[in-house]
Protein backbone atom coordinates (compact mmCIF):
# COMPACT_ATOMS: atom_id res chain seq x y z
CA UNK A 1 0.00 0.00 0.00
CA UNK A 2 1.11 3.93 -1.06
CA UNK A 3 1.85 6.19 1.69
CA UNK A 4 0.35 9.67 1.76
CA UNK A 5 2.23 12.68 1.23
CA UNK A 6 1.07 15.99 -0.93
CA UNK A 7 -0.79 17.35 -2.70
CA UNK A 8 -1.01 21.00 -4.07
CA UNK A 9 -3.17 23.82 -4.69
CA UNK A 10 -3.35 27.17 -5.29
CA UNK A 11 -5.73 30.39 -5.76
CA UNK A 12 -6.71 33.07 -8.73
CA UNK A 13 -4.37 35.08 -7.58
CA UNK A 14 -1.35 33.26 -6.88
CA UNK A 15 1.33 31.91 -9.75
CA UNK A 16 1.47 28.16 -10.21
CA UNK A 17 3.25 26.67 -7.51
CA UNK A 18 6.74 25.50 -7.91
CA UNK A 19 8.86 24.10 -5.72
CA UNK A 20 8.69 21.04 -3.37
CA UNK A 21 5.67 19.58 -1.93
CA UNK A 22 6.03 21.06 1.33
CA UNK A 23 6.49 24.54 -0.35
CA UNK A 24 3.42 24.54 -2.14
CA UNK A 25 1.15 22.88 1.07
CA UNK A 26 2.31 25.96 2.39
CA UNK A 27 1.34 28.20 0.14
CA UNK A 28 -2.36 26.64 -0.14
CA UNK A 29 -2.51 27.22 3.49
CA UNK A 30 -1.54 31.01 3.00
CA UNK A 31 -3.99 31.24 0.26
CA UNK A 32 -6.92 29.56 2.42
CA UNK A 33 -5.96 31.77 5.10
CA UNK A 34 -6.63 34.86 2.49
CA UNK A 35 -10.05 33.96 1.47
CA UNK A 36 -11.03 32.29 5.04
CA UNK A 37 -15.13 33.26 5.96
CA UNK A 38 -15.06 33.70 9.61
CA UNK A 39 -19.01 33.21 9.57
CA UNK A 40 -19.07 30.37 8.18
CA UNK A 41 -16.27 28.61 9.62
CA UNK A 42 -17.57 29.48 13.39
CA UNK A 43 -21.21 27.85 11.87
CA UNK A 44 -19.39 24.36 10.93
CA UNK A 45 -17.62 24.51 14.00
CA UNK A 46 -20.66 24.65 16.09
CA UNK A 47 -22.38 21.43 14.07
CA UNK A 48 -19.17 19.51 15.38
CA UNK A 49 -16.72 20.22 12.48
CA UNK A 50 -14.16 20.09 14.91
CA UNK A 51 -10.94 20.11 12.76
CA UNK A 52 -7.62 21.79 14.36
CA UNK A 53 -8.46 24.57 11.32
CA UNK A 54 -11.72 25.17 9.35
CA UNK A 55 -11.07 28.34 6.67
CA UNK A 56 -14.93 27.96 5.92
CA UNK A 57 -14.18 28.06 2.40
CA UNK A 58 -16.87 27.08 0.43
CA UNK A 59 -17.05 23.95 -1.66
CA UNK A 60 -17.61 25.86 -5.45
CA UNK A 61 -14.92 28.24 -4.70
CA UNK A 62 -12.41 24.55 -3.45
CA UNK A 63 -13.97 23.28 -7.10
CA UNK A 64 -12.52 26.19 -8.97
CA UNK A 65 -9.21 26.21 -6.83
CA UNK A 66 -8.32 22.61 -7.64
CA UNK A 67 -8.84 22.99 -11.28
CA UNK A 68 -5.63 25.44 -11.18
CA UNK A 69 -3.23 22.31 -10.60
CA UNK A 70 -2.09 19.31 -11.40
CA UNK A 71 -3.64 16.39 -10.00
CA UNK A 72 -0.35 14.66 -8.06
CA UNK A 73 -0.41 11.66 -5.67
CA UNK A 74 2.21 12.91 -3.25
CA UNK A 75 0.49 16.85 -2.77
CA UNK A 76 -2.74 14.83 -2.01
CA UNK A 77 -1.67 12.34 0.46
CA UNK A 78 0.35 15.32 2.26
CA UNK A 79 -2.91 17.40 1.75
CA UNK A 80 -4.93 14.64 3.21
CA UNK A 81 -2.94 14.11 6.18
CA UNK A 82 -3.40 17.89 7.51
CA UNK A 83 -6.21 18.45 9.93
CA UNK A 84 -7.45 21.23 8.09
CA UNK A 85 -11.06 20.77 6.43
CA UNK A 86 -10.01 22.51 3.17
CA UNK A 87 -7.28 20.59 2.63
CA UNK A 88 -9.31 16.94 3.17
CA UNK A 89 -11.42 18.50 0.81
CA UNK A 90 -9.18 19.16 -1.93
CA UNK A 91 -6.79 16.21 -1.47
CA UNK A 92 -10.16 14.22 -3.15
CA UNK A 93 -10.53 16.15 -5.65
CA UNK A 94 -6.14 16.50 -6.98
CA UNK A 95 -5.84 13.02 -5.98
CA UNK A 96 -5.05 11.08 -9.14
CA UNK A 97 -7.21 8.01 -9.66
CA UNK A 98 -5.03 5.87 -11.69
CA UNK A 99 -2.34 5.91 -8.31
CA UNK A 100 -5.17 5.42 -6.01
CA UNK A 101 -5.71 2.11 -4.98
CA UNK A 102 -7.90 -0.37 -3.46
CA UNK A 103 -6.64 -0.89 0.29
CA UNK A 104 -5.63 3.19 0.31
CA UNK A 105 -9.59 4.03 -0.48
CA UNK A 106 -9.84 2.07 2.80
CA UNK A 107 -7.25 4.03 4.75
CA UNK A 108 -8.90 6.87 4.06
CA UNK A 109 -12.23 5.96 4.90
CA UNK A 110 -11.48 4.25 8.36
CA UNK A 111 -9.33 7.98 8.87
CA UNK A 112 -12.61 9.81 8.00
CA UNK A 113 -14.38 11.57 10.76
CA UNK A 114 -17.10 13.96 9.19
CA UNK A 115 -20.36 13.19 6.58
CA UNK A 116 -18.35 16.07 4.31
CA UNK A 117 -15.77 14.26 3.89
CA UNK A 118 -17.27 11.25 2.74
CA UNK A 119 -19.62 13.11 0.12
CA UNK A 120 -16.54 15.00 -1.39
CA UNK A 121 -14.32 12.04 -1.21
CA UNK A 122 -17.08 9.62 -2.81
CA UNK A 123 -17.96 12.54 -5.30
CA UNK A 124 -14.70 13.52 -6.81
CA UNK A 125 -12.43 10.09 -6.39
CA UNK A 126 -14.57 7.27 -5.47
CA UNK A 127 -16.75 6.91 -8.37
CA UNK A 128 -13.83 7.67 -10.55
CA UNK A 129 -12.07 4.04 -9.38
CA UNK A 130 -12.46 1.10 -11.61
CA UNK A 131 -13.09 -0.88 -8.65
CA UNK A 132 -16.19 1.46 -7.38
CA UNK A 133 -18.88 -0.95 -8.09
CA UNK A 134 -16.86 -3.61 -6.09
CA UNK A 135 -16.11 -1.64 -3.13
CA UNK A 136 -19.50 0.17 -2.69
CA UNK A 137 -20.87 -3.17 -2.48
CA UNK A 138 -18.38 -4.32 0.44
CA UNK A 139 -18.55 -0.93 2.17
CA UNK A 140 -22.47 -1.63 2.84
CA UNK A 141 -21.50 -4.74 4.29
CA UNK A 142 -19.16 -3.62 7.24
CA UNK A 143 -20.77 -2.72 10.21
CA UNK A 144 -18.73 0.46 11.03
CA UNK A 145 -20.52 3.85 9.90
CA UNK A 146 -18.31 5.83 8.03
CA UNK A 147 -17.66 2.46 5.81
CA UNK A 148 -21.67 2.36 4.93
CA UNK A 149 -21.86 5.68 4.53
CA UNK A 150 -19.62 5.82 1.64
CA UNK A 151 -20.90 2.53 0.30
CA UNK A 152 -24.64 4.30 0.22
CA UNK A 153 -23.38 7.18 -0.94
CA UNK A 154 -21.12 5.66 -3.68
CA UNK A 155 -23.82 3.44 -4.61
CA UNK A 156 -26.12 6.14 -5.26
CA UNK A 157 -23.70 7.74 -7.41
CA UNK A 158 -23.49 4.57 -9.15
CA UNK A 159 -26.88 4.28 -10.03
CA UNK A 160 -27.17 8.08 -10.93
CA UNK A 161 -23.94 6.56 -14.24
CA UNK A 162 -26.63 4.19 -15.06
CA UNK A 163 -24.71 1.24 -13.09
CA UNK A 164 -27.26 -1.20 -12.98
CA UNK A 165 -26.89 -4.31 -10.69
CA UNK A 166 -27.22 -7.84 -11.82
CA UNK A 167 -30.37 -9.89 -10.04
CA UNK A 168 -28.23 -11.22 -7.49
CA UNK A 169 -26.51 -8.06 -6.66
CA UNK A 170 -29.65 -6.30 -6.43
CA UNK A 171 -31.17 -9.17 -4.18
CA UNK A 172 -27.65 -8.34 -2.02
CA UNK A 173 -28.53 -4.37 -2.16
CA UNK A 174 -32.03 -4.78 -0.93
CA UNK A 175 -30.91 -6.64 2.20
CA UNK A 176 -29.11 -4.49 3.25
CA UNK A 177 -31.02 -1.46 2.69
CA UNK A 178 -33.63 -2.94 4.46
CA UNK A 179 -31.80 -2.86 7.51
CA UNK A 180 -30.61 0.46 6.59
CA UNK A 181 -33.41 2.39 5.86
CA UNK A 182 -33.75 2.12 9.76
CA UNK A 183 -30.43 2.67 10.76
CA UNK A 184 -30.00 4.66 13.84
CA UNK A 185 -27.66 6.81 12.26
CA UNK A 186 -29.56 9.48 10.48
CA UNK A 187 -26.62 9.96 7.82
CA UNK A 188 -26.42 6.43 6.84
CA UNK A 189 -30.27 6.35 6.51
CA UNK A 190 -30.60 9.09 4.34
CA UNK A 191 -27.50 7.84 2.19
CA UNK A 192 -29.51 4.62 1.97
CA UNK A 193 -32.45 6.30 1.08
CA UNK A 194 -31.22 8.58 -1.71
CA UNK A 195 -29.54 5.24 -3.27
CA UNK A 196 -32.78 3.57 -3.24
CA UNK A 197 -33.97 6.60 -4.96
CA UNK A 198 -31.66 6.82 -7.88
CA UNK A 199 -31.76 2.62 -8.07
CA UNK A 200 -35.70 2.95 -8.65
CA UNK A 201 -34.81 5.40 -11.53
CA UNK A 202 -33.21 2.39 -13.18
CA UNK A 203 -36.09 0.77 -14.96
CA UNK A 204 -39.68 -0.99 -14.20
CA UNK A 205 -38.10 -4.05 -12.45
CA UNK A 206 -35.49 -1.97 -10.04
CA UNK A 207 -39.19 0.21 -9.33
CA UNK A 208 -40.96 -2.78 -8.64
CA UNK A 209 -38.00 -4.51 -6.64
CA UNK A 210 -37.86 -1.07 -4.24
CA UNK A 211 -41.99 -0.52 -3.87
CA UNK A 212 -41.53 -3.91 -2.81
CA UNK A 213 -39.09 -3.36 -0.21
CA UNK A 214 -40.53 -0.43 1.23
CA UNK A 215 -44.18 -2.28 1.72
CA UNK A 216 -42.51 -4.87 3.60
CA UNK A 217 -40.55 -1.80 6.30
Amino acid sequence: MNPHNTTEEVFDDLPAATGSTEEIVRDIKRSLRGVMNGITSRSMRDKGLAYKVNFGVELPRLCRLAEEFPHDYHLAAALWKEDIRECRLLAAMLMPSETFGEDLADLWVEQMRFVEEAECTVMYLFTRQAYASEKAFAWIAREETMFRLCGWLLMGRLFIQGAVPSERDSAELLDHLATDLRDADAAVARAAGKALTHYMNLGKEEERRAEALLASL
